[in-house]
């Protein structure tokens, strides 16, 4: 069976564009979430019963700063598709640029796919252009109000940009997208059914629909408005929801004789993945044992036992749901080996970008192998009684990281881990 390894690697974070903004963001240990700019948070939106009679209740997000997408695509075709986009062929440039295929051949193009994970798509594109369907905004609506709002639109632009004739397919499963990504991609090269694939995840979810909607469901945080950097808090007393993040994180995967074959860099293998559903509700989880076993899947399809994991990359929304639910699943998978493992929760720093949060959290793994420190959980003060496992508190940690678990809990019950392991 062959070894699938990551040879190229493309970010668009909070903290800016590419890898060593990346690096040195978590390196900081600073927070990228600020009060919204994309738009107005304070202006009136619809409330639960239709009445555009109140300002938003989160203001507060973890945005790209100063992204210009004119830089990424046409300025004539921005009009035509949703910010995803360009955040997307962004990552996706840097990707094939890392992997040395920006200038692929023609014959090479063919063999090249992508596979991303995406929660939302286009939805911001949709919301825009029903706003004007209903009157609630001035302006024609968009001959692409749906091609560009549905999901699979992400990685056909991204073929498109780069020529790519591979296949073209998009993964939406809500939080776990980007990790269920990588599991379809591991099993195509792993049986010869795909050579190279871009894979990864790329959201951007930050409307005033979206925050108003996950404000209903008492999500997202409400009292940090005028303290953006505390907002964001997995594991901790204080936490009072998750915050919305933006981004993409796209990787260049194919088999370790094709990398090798072309002397390619290879920066990991993914050596694992595994994936569960609890089928219990549409937003909640109940009991930890299935996002357990989706860890267990991970590990023996890796053939890593609990002993040899270094690094754990947690799912931590900051959620009183999530956070103590993903504890107890860690304590069943990893068993006593769970209080040795250092482990932290990426989204304390950069919000949570939905569909392409397993994305990140590969991307912090790699951090961890390549840059020798383990980025930390930030603005954990009081931890809950629930939580009491190593999470890498508030300051960065050298560490040698040869091995890394990367969680991810999502929407409709589901549960997905991939392991990554460092390769010479």
């Amino acid at each position: 069976m062959r070894k699938v390894v990551i040879t190229g690697v493309g970010i668009a974070s909070p903290f800016g564009i590419g890898w060593n903004a990346w690096v040195e963001g978590l390196r900081s240990g600073q927070s990228a979430t600020r009060r919204i700019a994309l738009f107005n948070p304070d202006s009136p939106y619809p409330d639960a019963q239709g009445a555009s009679s109140q300002a938003l209740a989160c203001k507060v997000a973890a945005e790209i700063p100063d992204f210009e997408p004119s830089q990424w695509m046409e300025p004539k075709d921005l009009p035509r598709v949703p910010r995803v986009v360009p955040i997307a062929l962004c990552a996706a440039s840097q990707a094939l640029q890392s992997a040395g295929l920006l200038d692929a051949t023609e014959t090479q193009k063919r063999d090249i796919g992508v596979l991303l994970g995406s929660g939302g798509g286009g939805f911001s594109y949709a919301e825009s252009n029903f706003a004007r369907w209903f009157g609630a905004t001035p302006g024609p609506i968009s001959p692409y109000a749906i091609s560009s709002a549905i999901a699979g639109m992400v990685s056909s632009e991204i073929s498109i940009a780069f020529g790519l004739r591979g296949r073209s397919h998009t993964v939406s499963d809500g939080c776990t997208s980007a990790s269920d990504a990588f599991g379809y991609a591991l099993d195509a090269i792993r049986c010869g059914r795909a050579q190279t694939l871009l894979c990864g995840g790329a959201d951007a979810p930050i409307t005033p629909a979206t925050l108003a909607a996950f404000a209903l469901m008492r999500a997202v945080p409400t009292i940090y408005n005028d303290a953006p950097h505390l907002a964001s808090r997995p594991f901790d007393q204080g936490r009072d929801g998750f915050v919305l993040g933006e981004g993409a994180w796209i990787f260049v995967l194919e088999s370790e004789e094709n990398a090798r074959a072309r002397g390619a860099k290879i920066w990991a293998e993914i050596a694992g993945y595994g994936t569960t559903c609890e089928a219990y509700h549409r937003v909640a989880l109940s009991e930890p044992d299935e996002g357990a076993r989706a860890m267990k899947m991970a590990l023996d399809d890796a053939e890593i036992a609990p002993e040899a994991v270094d690094y754990v990359n947690l799912h931590g929304t900051a959620t009183a749901l999530n956070d103590p639910l993903e504890t107890a699943a860690v304590k069943i998978a990893l068993g006593e080996r769970a209080y040795q493992i250092p482990m932290s929760a990426t989204k304390s720093q950069i919000g949570h970008p939905q569909g392409a949060s397993g994305a990140a959290g590969i991307a912090a793994a790699l951090v961890a192998m390549h840059e020798g420190f383990i980025a930390p959980t930030i603005n954990l003060e009081t931890p809950d009684s629930n939580c009491d496992l190593d999470y890498v508190p508030n300051v960065r940690r050298e560490a040698k990281v040869d091995v890394a678990l990367c969680n991810c809990l999502g929407f409709g019950s589901k549960n997905a881990a991939v392991v990554l392991k460092k390769m010479n």
